[in-house]
Protein backbone atom coordinates (compact mmCIF):
# COMPACT_ATOMS: atom_id res chain seq x y z
CA UNK A 1 0.00 0.00 0.00
CA UNK A 2 1.29 3.47 -1.20
CA UNK A 3 2.34 5.52 1.82
CA UNK A 4 0.19 8.73 2.51
CA UNK A 5 1.93 12.06 1.24
CA UNK A 6 3.46 14.88 3.28
CA UNK A 7 5.29 18.04 2.56
CA UNK A 8 8.75 18.52 4.49
CA UNK A 9 9.93 22.62 4.54
CA UNK A 10 12.85 23.74 6.21
CA UNK A 11 14.49 27.11 6.00
CA UNK A 12 18.18 25.00 6.18
CA UNK A 13 19.08 21.60 4.66
CA UNK A 14 18.02 19.46 7.64
CA UNK A 15 21.48 16.97 6.70
CA UNK A 16 24.20 16.36 8.30
CA UNK A 17 22.62 16.89 11.55
CA UNK A 18 25.80 19.10 13.04
CA UNK A 19 23.80 21.63 14.50
CA UNK A 20 20.83 22.40 16.95
CA UNK A 21 18.13 22.94 14.12
CA UNK A 22 18.81 20.16 12.04
CA UNK A 23 19.39 17.57 14.51
CA UNK A 24 15.85 18.54 15.07
CA UNK A 25 15.06 18.77 11.80
CA UNK A 26 16.30 15.53 10.82
CA UNK A 27 15.32 13.66 13.13
CA UNK A 28 11.36 14.81 12.46
CA UNK A 29 12.40 13.99 9.21
CA UNK A 30 13.68 10.58 9.25
CA UNK A 31 10.84 9.29 11.36
CA UNK A 32 8.20 10.75 9.01
CA UNK A 33 9.86 9.39 6.24
CA UNK A 34 8.63 6.12 7.98
CA UNK A 35 5.00 6.65 7.72
CA UNK A 36 4.49 9.13 4.81
CA UNK A 37 6.32 9.53 1.17
CA UNK A 38 8.03 13.16 1.73
CA UNK A 39 8.68 15.70 -0.80
CA UNK A 40 11.22 17.98 0.80
CA UNK A 41 11.92 21.51 -0.19
CA UNK A 42 14.54 23.62 2.03
CA UNK A 43 17.29 26.26 1.61
CA UNK A 44 20.81 25.29 1.75
CA UNK A 45 23.02 28.07 3.25
CA UNK A 46 26.18 26.29 3.09
CA UNK A 47 27.69 25.04 -0.59
CA UNK A 48 29.34 22.02 1.49
CA UNK A 49 26.25 21.00 2.30
CA UNK A 50 25.56 20.42 -1.26
CA UNK A 51 26.83 16.76 -1.43
CA UNK A 52 24.37 15.20 0.97
CA UNK A 53 21.28 16.39 -1.59
CA UNK A 54 21.86 12.30 -2.96
CA UNK A 55 21.60 11.09 0.42
CA UNK A 56 18.33 13.12 1.19
CA UNK A 57 17.11 11.54 -2.49
CA UNK A 58 17.39 8.08 -1.21
CA UNK A 59 15.17 9.14 2.19
CA UNK A 60 12.25 11.66 0.32
CA UNK A 61 9.88 10.96 -2.87
CA UNK A 62 10.99 14.57 -3.73
CA UNK A 63 13.79 16.83 -3.08
CA UNK A 64 13.64 20.55 -3.93
CA UNK A 65 17.07 22.21 -2.36
CA UNK A 66 17.60 25.91 -3.66
CA UNK A 67 20.86 27.51 -2.35
CA UNK A 68 20.04 31.14 -0.74
CA UNK A 69 20.73 34.00 -3.45
CA UNK A 70 22.70 36.13 -1.22
CA UNK A 71 22.55 39.18 -3.87
CA UNK A 72 18.78 39.28 -3.19
CA UNK A 73 19.68 39.83 0.94
CA UNK A 74 19.48 43.74 0.70
CA UNK A 75 16.35 44.03 -1.77
CA UNK A 76 14.30 41.70 0.58
CA UNK A 77 15.44 43.53 3.81
CA UNK A 78 14.22 46.85 1.98
CA UNK A 79 11.32 44.94 1.02
CA UNK A 80 10.56 44.06 4.30
CA UNK A 81 10.99 47.55 5.85
CA UNK A 82 8.63 48.87 3.38
CA UNK A 83 5.85 46.23 3.81
CA UNK A 84 5.82 45.87 7.42
CA UNK A 85 6.82 42.29 7.56
CA UNK A 86 9.38 40.72 9.90
CA UNK A 87 12.61 41.01 8.43
CA UNK A 88 13.54 37.72 9.25
CA UNK A 89 10.55 36.30 7.38
CA UNK A 90 11.43 38.78 4.58
CA UNK A 91 14.73 37.43 4.32
CA UNK A 92 13.41 33.67 3.47
CA UNK A 93 11.11 34.66 0.29
CA UNK A 94 11.87 33.30 -2.72
CA UNK A 95 9.99 32.72 -5.64
CA UNK A 96 11.24 29.43 -6.65
CA UNK A 97 10.30 28.00 -3.11
CA UNK A 98 6.61 29.07 -3.98
CA UNK A 99 6.46 27.48 -7.14
CA UNK A 100 7.50 24.07 -5.86
CA UNK A 101 5.37 24.37 -2.99
CA UNK A 102 2.29 25.71 -5.34
CA UNK A 103 3.15 22.75 -7.77
CA UNK A 104 2.83 20.09 -5.22
CA UNK A 105 -0.75 21.47 -3.60
CA UNK A 106 -2.55 22.00 -7.51
CA UNK A 107 -1.33 18.27 -8.27
CA UNK A 108 -2.90 17.05 -5.51
CA UNK A 109 -2.05 14.35 -3.21
CA UNK A 110 -0.59 16.22 -0.32
CA UNK A 111 -2.58 15.79 3.04
CA UNK A 112 0.19 16.63 5.36
CA UNK A 113 2.41 19.82 5.63
CA UNK A 114 5.33 19.69 8.52
CA UNK A 115 7.24 23.31 8.29
CA UNK A 116 10.15 23.18 10.54
CA UNK A 117 10.54 27.10 11.40
CA UNK A 118 8.78 30.16 10.99
CA UNK A 119 10.78 31.39 8.24
CA UNK A 120 9.01 28.82 6.12
CA UNK A 121 5.71 29.61 7.40
CA UNK A 122 4.33 32.08 3.89
CA UNK A 123 4.53 29.33 1.24
CA UNK A 124 1.36 27.38 2.77
CA UNK A 125 -0.54 30.26 4.26
CA UNK A 126 -2.53 30.35 1.37
CA UNK A 127 -2.63 26.49 0.98
CA UNK A 128 -4.56 25.60 3.94
CA UNK A 129 -7.86 23.48 3.61
CA UNK A 130 -10.21 21.96 5.92
CA UNK A 131 -9.16 18.61 4.09
CA UNK A 132 -5.09 19.48 4.88
CA UNK A 133 -3.05 18.61 7.80
CA UNK A 134 -0.52 21.34 8.64
CA UNK A 135 1.99 20.87 11.59
CA UNK A 136 3.78 24.21 12.23
CA UNK A 137 7.16 23.70 14.68
CA UNK A 138 8.11 26.89 15.43
CA UNK A 139 10.47 25.07 17.82
CA UNK A 140 11.03 28.19 19.71
CA UNK A 141 9.43 31.79 20.14
CA UNK A 142 11.73 34.20 17.83
CA UNK A 143 9.40 37.34 18.92
CA UNK A 144 10.86 36.41 22.27
CA UNK A 145 14.22 36.36 21.18
CA UNK A 146 14.26 39.68 19.68
CA UNK A 147 12.62 41.33 22.69
CA UNK A 148 15.64 40.04 24.31
CA UNK A 149 18.41 41.10 21.87
CA UNK A 150 16.62 44.61 22.13
CA UNK A 151 17.25 44.90 25.88
CA UNK A 152 20.80 44.11 25.82
CA UNK A 153 21.41 46.46 22.79
CA UNK A 154 22.95 49.90 21.41
CA UNK A 155 19.81 52.52 20.76
CA UNK A 156 20.14 51.59 17.19
CA UNK A 157 20.03 47.84 17.33
CA UNK A 158 17.29 48.13 19.85
CA UNK A 159 14.95 49.69 17.60
CA UNK A 160 15.37 47.49 15.23
CA UNK A 161 15.07 44.44 17.24
CA UNK A 162 11.67 45.59 19.30
CA UNK A 163 10.62 46.40 15.69
CA UNK A 164 10.84 42.76 14.79
CA UNK A 165 10.10 41.42 18.61
CA UNK A 166 6.31 43.14 17.87
CA UNK A 167 5.55 42.06 14.10
CA UNK A 168 6.98 38.51 14.86
CA UNK A 169 4.37 37.87 17.68
CA UNK A 170 1.74 38.86 15.51
CA UNK A 171 3.11 36.72 12.53
CA UNK A 172 3.41 33.81 14.84
CA UNK A 173 -0.35 34.49 15.90
CA UNK A 174 -1.82 34.62 12.56
CA UNK A 175 -0.09 31.26 11.94
CA UNK A 176 -1.01 29.49 14.85
CA UNK A 177 -4.56 30.65 13.80
CA UNK A 178 -4.54 28.69 10.11
CA UNK A 179 -2.30 25.50 11.44
CA UNK A 180 -3.81 22.44 13.02
CA UNK A 181 -0.73 21.96 15.71
CA UNK A 182 2.02 24.57 16.68
CA UNK A 183 5.16 22.76 18.12
CA UNK A 184 7.33 24.03 20.52
CA UNK A 185 10.86 22.44 21.61
CA UNK A 186 9.78 22.54 25.49
CA UNK A 187 6.80 23.23 28.16
CA UNK A 188 7.82 26.05 29.24
CA UNK A 189 8.16 27.36 25.56
CA UNK A 190 4.26 26.35 24.86
CA UNK A 191 3.14 27.11 27.97
CA UNK A 192 4.15 30.78 27.12
CA UNK A 193 2.89 30.66 23.67
CA UNK A 194 -0.37 29.98 24.69
CA UNK A 195 -0.20 32.51 26.97
CA UNK A 196 -1.27 35.07 24.03
CA UNK A 197 -2.53 32.14 21.76
CA UNK A 198 -5.61 33.19 22.60
CA UNK A 199 -8.29 30.62 21.56
CA UNK A 200 -5.91 28.46 19.31
CA UNK A 201 -4.16 27.53 22.87
CA UNK A 202 -5.51 23.76 22.60
CA UNK A 203 -3.80 23.48 19.33
CA UNK A 204 -0.41 24.10 21.06
CA UNK A 205 2.40 20.98 22.15
CA UNK A 206 5.34 20.76 23.55
CA UNK A 207 7.41 18.42 20.93
CA UNK A 208 11.13 18.19 23.25
CA UNK A 209 14.19 17.46 21.17
CA UNK A 210 16.11 13.88 22.01
CA UNK A 211 19.56 13.06 21.90
CA UNK A 212 21.30 10.06 19.87
CA UNK A 213 22.07 8.44 22.83
CA UNK A 214 24.34 6.01 21.50
CA UNK A 215 26.41 8.52 19.55
CA UNK A 216 26.73 10.92 22.27
CA UNK A 217 28.09 8.58 24.74
CA UNK A 218 31.36 8.28 27.32
CA UNK A 219 31.52 4.58 25.41
CA UNK A 220 31.14 5.47 22.01
CA UNK A 221 33.94 4.88 19.45
CA UNK A 222 35.90 8.04 19.22
CA UNK A 223 39.10 9.09 19.00
CA UNK A 224 40.41 10.31 22.38
CA UNK A 225 42.07 13.77 22.76
CA UNK A 226 43.47 15.96 26.04
CA UNK A 227 42.60 19.52 26.19
CA UNK A 228 45.84 22.02 27.27
CA UNK A 229 45.39 23.48 30.82
CA UNK A 230 44.13 22.45 34.21
CA UNK A 231 40.83 22.75 34.55
CA UNK A 232 39.93 22.82 31.26
CA UNK A 233 36.22 23.75 30.24
CA UNK A 234 34.56 23.40 26.87
CA UNK A 235 31.53 25.14 25.25
CA UNK A 236 29.85 24.01 21.90
CA UNK A 237 27.59 25.03 19.36
CA UNK A 238 27.40 27.42 16.21
CA UNK A 239 29.19 30.50 16.85
CA UNK A 240 28.05 32.84 14.41
CA UNK A 241 24.34 32.61 16.86
CA UNK A 242 24.23 35.88 19.03
CA UNK A 243 23.38 33.85 22.06
CA UNK A 244 26.64 31.50 21.56
CA UNK A 245 28.91 34.58 20.41
CA UNK A 246 28.08 36.32 24.13
CA UNK A 247 28.23 33.13 25.51
CA UNK A 248 31.21 32.52 24.54
CA UNK A 249 32.44 35.88 25.22
CA UNK A 250 31.11 36.26 29.23
CA UNK A 251 33.00 33.45 29.81
CA UNK A 252 36.47 35.09 28.54
CA UNK A 253 36.39 38.26 29.88
CA UNK A 254 34.13 37.54 33.26
CA UNK A 255 33.78 34.23 34.58
CA UNK A 256 37.54 32.50 33.76
CA UNK A 257 39.30 35.39 35.07
CA UNK A 258 37.12 34.63 38.36
CA UNK A 259 38.63 30.82 38.44
CA UNK A 260 42.19 31.65 37.54
CA UNK A 261 42.49 33.16 41.45
CA UNK A 262 41.83 29.56 42.21
CA UNK A 263 42.79 27.68 39.22
CA UNK A 264 45.61 29.91 37.49
CA UNK A 265 45.93 27.41 33.87
CA UNK A 266 42.39 27.42 33.64
CA UNK A 267 41.55 26.59 30.28
CA UNK A 268 38.37 27.27 27.52
CA UNK A 269 37.90 25.54 24.67
CA UNK A 270 34.71 26.85 22.03
CA UNK A 271 33.83 24.41 19.54
CA UNK A 272 31.68 25.25 16.31
CA UNK A 273 31.80 26.29 13.25
CA UNK A 274 31.47 29.35 11.70
CA UNK A 275 33.16 31.60 14.51
CA UNK A 276 32.62 35.61 14.00
CA UNK A 277 35.04 38.06 14.40
CA UNK A 278 33.93 38.94 18.13
CA UNK A 279 34.88 35.04 18.61
CA UNK A 280 37.77 34.71 16.59
CA UNK A 281 39.38 37.65 18.52
CA UNK A 282 39.19 35.31 21.87
CA UNK A 283 41.63 32.77 20.65
CA UNK A 284 44.65 35.28 20.96
CA UNK A 285 43.48 35.46 24.79
CA UNK A 286 45.71 33.12 27.22
CA UNK A 287 44.31 29.56 27.53
CA UNK A 288 41.45 30.19 25.05
CA UNK A 289 41.36 28.08 22.04
CA UNK A 290 38.60 28.43 19.14
CA UNK A 291 38.51 25.87 17.06
CA UNK A 292 35.91 26.50 14.32
CA UNK A 293 34.11 23.47 12.57
CA UNK A 294 35.38 20.43 13.60
CA UNK A 295 34.24 16.55 12.36
CA UNK A 296 33.04 15.20 15.93
CA UNK A 297 32.58 17.10 19.20
CA UNK A 298 32.53 14.40 21.31
CA UNK A 299 36.62 14.29 22.00
CA UNK A 300 36.31 18.29 23.03
CA UNK A 301 33.49 17.60 25.13
CA UNK A 302 34.71 14.22 26.63
CA UNK A 303 38.17 15.74 27.34
CA UNK A 304 37.04 18.60 29.02
CA UNK A 305 36.23 18.67 33.28
CA UNK A 306 33.26 20.43 32.63
CA UNK A 307 31.01 21.46 30.28
CA UNK A 308 29.74 25.03 30.32
CA UNK A 309 26.38 26.74 28.56
CA UNK A 310 26.90 30.12 29.68
CA UNK A 311 23.93 31.35 27.81
CA UNK A 312 22.65 34.93 28.46
CA UNK A 313 19.94 35.72 25.74
CA UNK A 314 17.37 33.21 23.76
CA UNK A 315 14.85 30.27 24.67
CA UNK A 316 14.32 27.23 24.43
CA UNK A 317 16.38 23.92 24.74
CA UNK A 318 19.95 24.02 24.00
CA UNK A 319 21.33 21.02 22.52
CA UNK A 320 24.91 21.59 23.81
CA UNK A 321 23.46 20.86 27.18
CA UNK A 322 21.66 17.62 26.27
CA UNK A 323 24.75 16.15 24.54
CA UNK A 324 26.95 16.73 27.49
CA UNK A 325 24.83 15.02 30.04
CA UNK A 326 24.53 12.45 27.60
CA UNK A 327 28.26 12.23 27.76
CA UNK A 328 28.23 12.29 31.48
CA UNK A 329 30.08 15.39 31.82
CA UNK A 330 28.97 18.13 34.43
CA UNK A 331 27.51 20.91 33.30
CA UNK A 332 27.21 24.43 34.46
CA UNK A 333 24.94 26.24 33.03
CA UNK A 334 22.45 29.29 33.25
CA UNK A 335 18.66 29.73 33.93
CA UNK A 336 18.64 30.27 30.23
CA UNK A 337 20.70 27.02 29.23
CA UNK A 338 18.80 25.33 31.28
CA UNK A 339 15.07 26.51 30.43
CA UNK A 340 12.65 23.61 29.39
CA UNK A 341 14.99 20.78 30.76
CA UNK A 342 13.46 17.46 32.29
CA UNK A 343 15.92 17.61 35.07
CA UNK A 344 17.12 18.70 38.96
CA UNK A 345 19.46 21.34 39.19
CA UNK A 346 22.27 20.34 41.96
CA UNK A 347 21.40 16.53 41.07
CA UNK A 348 21.61 16.31 37.28
CA UNK A 349 23.89 19.53 36.58
CA UNK A 350 24.77 22.70 38.37
CA UNK A 351 22.81 26.46 37.48
CA UNK A 352 24.61 29.70 38.14
CA UNK A 353 23.36 32.97 36.34
CA UNK A 354 26.11 35.49 37.32
CA UNK A 355 30.03 35.69 36.80
CA UNK A 356 30.72 34.59 40.28
CA UNK A 357 28.22 32.13 41.26
CA UNK A 358 29.11 30.60 37.76
CA UNK A 359 32.93 30.75 38.57
CA UNK A 360 32.31 29.51 42.20
CA UNK A 361 30.60 26.55 40.71
CA UNK A 362 33.56 25.87 38.37
CA UNK A 363 35.47 25.92 41.19
CA UNK A 364 34.18 24.33 43.27
CA UNK A 365 33.33 20.89 41.42
CA UNK A 366 37.13 21.13 40.16
CA UNK A 367 37.83 21.01 43.98
CA UNK A 368 35.84 17.79 44.47
CA UNK A 369 36.96 15.49 41.83
CA UNK A 370 34.31 12.64 43.44
CA UNK A 371 31.31 15.37 42.62
CA UNK A 372 31.93 15.81 39.07
CA UNK A 373 31.76 11.99 39.06
CA UNK A 374 28.43 11.95 40.53
CA UNK A 375 27.12 14.88 38.37
CA UNK A 376 28.02 12.97 35.39
CA UNK A 377 26.96 10.13 35.91
CA UNK A 378 23.41 11.61 37.21
CA UNK A 379 23.20 13.30 34.20
CA UNK A 380 23.84 10.59 31.52
CA UNK A 381 20.62 8.45 33.44
CA UNK A 382 18.54 11.82 33.32
CA UNK A 383 19.07 11.74 29.41
CA UNK A 384 18.45 7.92 29.44
CA UNK A 385 15.09 8.23 30.76
CA UNK A 386 13.53 10.94 29.07
CA UNK A 387 15.79 11.90 26.05
CA UNK A 388 15.70 9.46 23.53
CA UNK A 389 14.60 10.54 20.04
CA UNK A 390 11.73 7.41 20.00
CA UNK A 391 10.04 8.72 23.02
CA UNK A 392 9.71 12.17 21.34
CA UNK A 393 8.83 11.12 17.97
CA UNK A 394 6.20 8.64 19.71
CA UNK A 395 4.30 12.10 21.03
CA UNK A 396 4.58 13.57 17.44
CA UNK A 397 2.86 10.35 16.40
CA UNK A 398 -0.11 10.99 19.12
CA UNK A 399 -0.74 14.59 17.82
CA UNK A 400 -0.64 13.43 14.24
CA UNK A 401 -3.16 10.90 14.82
CA UNK A 402 -5.50 13.05 17.20
CA UNK A 403 -5.60 15.49 14.53
CA UNK A 404 -5.90 13.04 11.69
CA UNK A 405 -9.03 11.72 13.30
CA UNK A 406 -10.54 15.45 13.92
CA UNK A 407 -10.08 15.75 9.83
CA UNK A 408 -11.78 12.92 9.20
CA UNK A 409 -14.43 13.88 11.51
CA UNK A 410 -14.89 17.36 10.14
CA UNK A 411 -15.14 15.75 6.50
CA UNK A 412 -17.24 13.12 7.19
Amino acid sequence: MAKPELLFLSHRIPYPPNKGDKIRSWNVLKHLTERFDVHLGAFVDDPADREHEAFLRTVCKDVCLLDMDKAARIPRLIKGFNSDRPLSIAMWEDRRMHDFTRGLFDRGGVEHVFVFSGQMAPYVLKHTSRRRMIMMDFVDIDSDKFRQYAAQSNWLKKIVYAREAKLLEQFEKQVARVVDASLFVSEAEADLFKSYAGSYAHTVYALNNGVDLDYFSADADFAPMRLEGAPSFVLTGAMDYKPNVDAATWMVKDILPRVRKTFADASFTIVGSSPNAEVLALDKKRGVTVTGRVADVRPYVAAADIAVAPIRIARGVQNKVLEAMAMARPVVATNHAFSGIHAEPGRDLQIADSADDFAAALVALMQDPERRKTLGMAARARMDAAYSWPSQMRRLDQIIDRHDANLRSATT
